[in-house]
């Protein structure tokens, strides 16, 4: 399996406009062969191929902050199996994400609460030997307890993302 890099938000990402004010944002990225997967499709290949441990990490997380008031967002990998990417619509749940933006090359989810508005995106670029998929993340916390949570959840962030994304090479 090729690891996942840390890598740039793309330029034609619709993140990229708020980097600049983001509490938090990183990316990675994986150069796969020829692969027509849409940006959708690769994020519901990510998600539903999540690692075991960090389905577990995310239930732990769920008992921990319901008890802080925050939302229980269930499994990383809770995806409808049933449901092919072309049947998604924005608005529509995928996973623990809402889709907020579906574009040919770009797929933009996301979660808000009164603590923090997280987003991701999955992007594909085309190389003439493949295609470089990129993930990327950016939070905007709003208050006192969206800084906290997110001291706790950075450290683990830059460990689940990249071993997440590095999912996608094993295919």
């Amino acid at each position: 399996m090729i690891r996942a890099q840390v890598s740039s938000v793309p330029a034609f990402s619709a993140l990229r406009a708020s980097l600049d004010t983001a509490y938090f944002h990183d990316c990675y990225s994986v150069e796969l062969p020829v692969d027509e997967r849409s940006p959708l499709e690769l994020y519901l290949s990510v998600v539903s191929h999540t690692p075991g441990w960090i389905d577990a990490l995310m239930k732990l997380r769920n008992k921990i902050v319901a008890r802080l008031g925050l939302k229980d967002l269930g499994a990383l990998s809770h995806i409808d199996p049933g449901k092919p990417a072309q049947d998604y619509r924005v608005g529509d749940q995928a996973g623990i994400f809402k889709l907020l933006e579906i574009h040919e090359h770009e797929v933009v989810l996301g979660e808000t609460d009164k603590h923090l508005d997280v987003k991701i995106s999955v992007t594909r670029q085309d190389l003439p030997s493949g295609v470089v998929v990129s993930v990327a993340t950016v939070v905007h916390v709003h208050n006192a307890m969206g800084r906290v949570y997110m001291f706790f959840v950075k450290p683990a962030h830059r460990i689940m993302a990249p071993a997440t994304v590095s999912r996608l090479t094993s295919r």
